[in-house]
Formats: structure tokens, C-alpha cells, sequence
């Protein structure tokens, strides 16, 4: 006879708790499931993500990947971490007795974001280590990362941009095709891409004056017709041009922009000096009555309107217009003459006509002082200049400050793949950085012009508007300025 008990039966298992067999949780397969549906959505869109790009972006991508895996044990031996020996309070907590916990290593947090040129790195700092200790080691980065250059610049309260540069971006010339929309902000002119790959721009706001020189054809009017067609579109900017390499409006380089302009004389002093009269004489006008047309003594307090616009004179080959004339004969006297009354002319609209809204742009071969007079080229904040010949050429284009930035002298970019890159100081900022200028086709800047052509207005005339009929181009203004 059988004298056991009776089987008992099992109880079922509580959910969410293990049972003395040690039965899985029921919701654990859940979560997994979740967190595998969750990793595959991730792998899929950055799959995509890398199959949708271009072949340098695909690389761009593959170095940020190696970038933030290798990342922690590389920030360790540059000594871009920081020890921590305070210890949390779960940390507290789990200690017993006289045991210290351990410190802890803090390694800044960084994200990646790439583009064909390479990737930016963006830092998370650490106490001890910011922006002077990443700016040390910038060579050591460039060469972990196999970069061409690396740059570390703050961007926001604790954090570091790092710009890794794979692929040298001024040897690839580049193509810009204006939309024909006007810009938004007139007080920024586009430039074009910095060594960084990064977009880079002029801030015209209160500007009176750009200087660039450069050897010729390495760009610099292509700069400036790249400037009209971007600038164009908007009938708040009006043009004059004297061209000191040409004679009629039909020819040189300017013949496709015309249309656009309120004003065009060539070689001849004597036109250049009525025109540069007139506008001095504008200067004057806009100074007498931008208190009670604008409301303001500064125009860029409100900005370039098509009533008011910002007039930009273009004075190509300046030496042309400024040359010291040596001789005794009447004909030789007359020219010496008219380039004296040119300099102090120009001199005038250069020291002036920043608050009224006018800006000088004056390019040369060499921004000497018998080619620009140092009293005009020395007050012009802005200066730009493609490849130079000397040294001398370069500290007069660009300062004694740039002979301590031999990277960026322009008498080292004289090779060919050189052409349509310009050196020029970082504004608001310490050095000089080199901008890859785009190359804008004649036709799309014609096309712009003819399309743009309408907006054309005389400035003075658009004055008289607004001052009444007494204010006439014949009026003397040093009466009433």
C-alpha cells in the first residue's frame, strides 16, 4: 500500500517575480523584444543614412565612427581628462568602513556631425580641461584622426566646436550659380568657404571700406562680380564702377553687369573725378538730412531701403585713378592734379561715408602706397588678398601682423591650384584664415543683371526724393553740410 502523499500541484508563478525554479519574468521577453526592434530601427536609418550619401561623405561618416570608439583611450593619453576624486553619493552610500571609493576618470562628451570635407566634433568640457588644453593639442588630434588640420573654437557656455578637416578644401574650385533672390542681411556679404570648409562671410555692417589686391587673375574680380550677383537683387543696393583697365562701359569685366550700374566711367581721370565729385557730394547730402529722413545719425542703425540704399563703389586697378604723375609739361601737370583730387576725394567717401551708407571697394595688384595712398588704404577695415609676389606686397595688403602667419601669407600661394583663394584677417577674431571664393559663370552674373536691371536707381536722384526739389546734383553741399 502506498503511503505517499499525493502530488501536489505547482502554484503558478506571481508575475513580475521569480519563482523558486527561477522562472523568467513574463514581461522580460517584452522588453527584449523592444529593445531588439529599437536596435534594428537604429541600424536601419543609419544604414540608409550612409547608403544615401556621397562617396566623401561615406568616408566623412566612417571616420566620425572611429573618432568617438577610439575617443575615450585617446583623451586619456593626451591628458584630455580630468580625475575626480569626490566621491557621489550612490557612491557614499555603497562605502563601508575606512574603504575610499575610487576616483573617477571624466572623459568629455562629444557628438559628431559629418559633410564631405570631414567632421565636426563637438565638446562637452570637463573641470581642467577646455579650450586652451584642446587648442594644445590640435596638431595631436589632426594627426589620431588623420586630418588635414584641425581647429577648437568655443560654441557656447561649456561646450568646444572641433573642425576635423579630411579633404583640403581650397584646392577644389568651386561653382556658385545665383538664385536671383536678394539676401536677406545686406550687413553680410557672402564670401565663400574658409580652410575649415566652413561658410564664411563679410559683416559690412558700418564698413566704409575693402581693400584686395592679388596678382591678376587669381580673382579678384571675379570676387567682386560674384559680390554683384549675390547683391544685385536687392534694390536696396545701388552700384558705381570705375574700371581703370578699360575705357568704355562694352568692355573688360564689368560689360555684363552695366545694366546694373547707377554709374560706370573707365580710364579717363577726368570722368573719374566727376564721378567720384558727385558722390562726395552725395556723401554730403545724405549727412545733412539722415537725421531728419531716417530719424538716426548711423543708416545701419536701420539699414540699406530702397529709398535710402547702400551705395557700393567698385574702384578696379585703383593705381589707375591715384598714380603720382612726374613732369612739367601742362598735360602731365593736369593729370598730377586730377590724382591728387581723386586720393582726397575718395579719402572723403572712405573716412565718411560709413554712417550714411556708402562703401568703397578698391582693388590693385599691390596695395602699396604708391598704388592706394596708406591714408585711404589704412582705414579701410577689410582687407582681402590673393596670391602676392613678395612679402612686402602682402604686409602692405594685409599688416606686419600677417609676416607671424606664414600658413596663410598669400606669397605662398602662388601655384595655380592657389587661384580663387584669398588670405584676410579673421574678423573678431586673433590671425588670418584663407577663403576658397567661388567661381560665379559671366552668364548667370549677366542673367542676373539684366534680370536685376529695374532696381537701377541714381542715389542722388532717390535723395531729392526725400529732401525735396531745392537739393539738385549741381547743389553745393559744403554750404549746407
Amino acid at each position: 500500500m502506498n503511503t505517499s502523499p499525493p502530488p501536489t500541484a505547482p502554484h503558478p508563478a506571481t508575475p513580475g517575480v521569480l519563482d523558486p525554479i527561477g522562472s523568467v519574468p513574463s514581461w522580460l521577453p517584452y522588453v527584449v523584444g523592444a529593445a531588439v526592434l529599437v536596435a534594428l530601427a537604429w541600424l536601419i536609418v543609419i544604414g540608409v543614412r550612409y547608403l544615401c550619401a556621397d562617396t566623401e561623405t561615406r568616408r566623412s561618416i566612417r571616420q566620425a565612427a572611429r573618432i568617438r570608439r577610439t575617443w575615450p583611450r585617446l583623451a586619456r593619453n593626451l591628458g584630455l581628462v580630468t580625475t575626480d576624486r569626490t566621491p557621489t553619493f550612490l557612491q557614499s552610500l555603497a562605502t563601508t568602513g575606512d574603504k575610499k571609493p575610487e576616483p573617477r576618470t571624466l572623459t568629455p562628451k562629444l557628438h559628431t556631425k559629418t559633410d564631405p570635407y570631414g567632421v565636426t566634433v563637438t565638446v562637452k568640457t570637463v573641470p581642467k580641461v577646455g579650450l586652451e588644453e584642446f587648442q594644445k593639442r590640435a596638431d595631436h588630434l589632426a594627426d589620431a584622426w588623420e586630418c588635414t588640420r584641425v581647429s577648437v573654437n568655443p560654441d557656447g557656455p561649456g561646450k568646444l566646436r572641433i573642425r576635423a578637416v579630411r579633404r583640403e578644401p581650397l584646392f577644389e574650385p568651386y561653382a556658385y550659380t545665383p538664385d536671383g533672390k536678394p539676401p536677406a542681411d545686406l550687413s553680410v556679404w557672402d564670401l565663400g568657404i574658409d580652410e575649415y570648409a566652413l561658410a564664411s562671410v563679410l559683416r559690412m555692417s558700418n564698413v566704409p571700406g575693402v581693400c584686395v589686391a592679388g596678382l591678376p587673375g587669381y580673382g579678384k574680380t571675379s570676387l567682386i562680380n560674384g559680390l554683384i550677383s549675390r547683391l544685385a537683387p536687392s534694390g536696396a543696393v545701388q552700384f558705381a564702377v570705375a574700371d581703370g583697365k578699360v575705357s568704355e562701359a562694352h568692355e573688360g569685366d564689368y560689360a555684363d553687369v552695366v545694366n546694373r550700374l547707377f554709374a560706370f566711367v573707365g580710364d579717363d581721370l577726368e570722368a573719374a573725378n566727376k564721378l567720384f565729385d558727385r558722390l562726395v557730394k552725395l556723401r554730403r547730402g545724405r549727412s545733412s538730412s539722415i537725421r531728419r529722413v531716417l530719424g538716426t545719425a548711423n543708416m545701419w542703425a536701420k539699414g540699406p531701403s530702397t529709398a535710402w540704399p547702400l551705395v557700393v563703389l567698385v574702384i578696379d586697378e585703383a593705381h589707375t585713378y591715384f598714380r603720382e604723375y612726374k613732369g612739367t609739361d601742362p598735360a602731365t601737370k593736369r593729370l598730377a592734379a586730377l590724382a591728387q583730387e581723386n586720393a582726397r576725394l575718395v579719402e572723403d567717401l572712405v573716412k565718411k561715408g560709413r554712417s550714411v551708407g556708402i562703401v568703397v571697394v578698391l582693388a590693385t595688384q599691390k596695395a602699396t602706397g604708391d598704388a592706394i595712398p596708406t591714408f585711404i588704404r589704412d582705414v579701410c577695415p577689410v582687407s582681402l588678398s590673393f596670391a602676392q609676389k613678395t612679402t612686402d606686397a602682402a604686409v602692405a595688403a594685409l599688416g606686419e601682423d600677417i609676416r607671424n602667419w606664414p600658413e596663410a601669407n598669400p606669397v605662398s600661394m602662388q601655384d595655380p591650384g592657389f587661384v580663387g583663394v584669398a588670405s584676410m584677417v579673421r574678423q573678431g577674431q586673433e590671425g588670418y584664415t584663407r577663403i576658397r571664393i567661388p567661381y560665379v559663370e559671366p552668364e548667370h552674373v549677366a542673367r542676373v543683371a539684366e534680370a536685376s536691371a529695374h532696381l537701377t536707381a541714381d542715389p542722388f536722384e532717390l535723395l531729392t526724393l526725400q529732401t525735396g526739389p531745392n537739393l539738385t546734383k549741381d547743389t553745393d553741399l559744403d554750404i549746407i553740410a
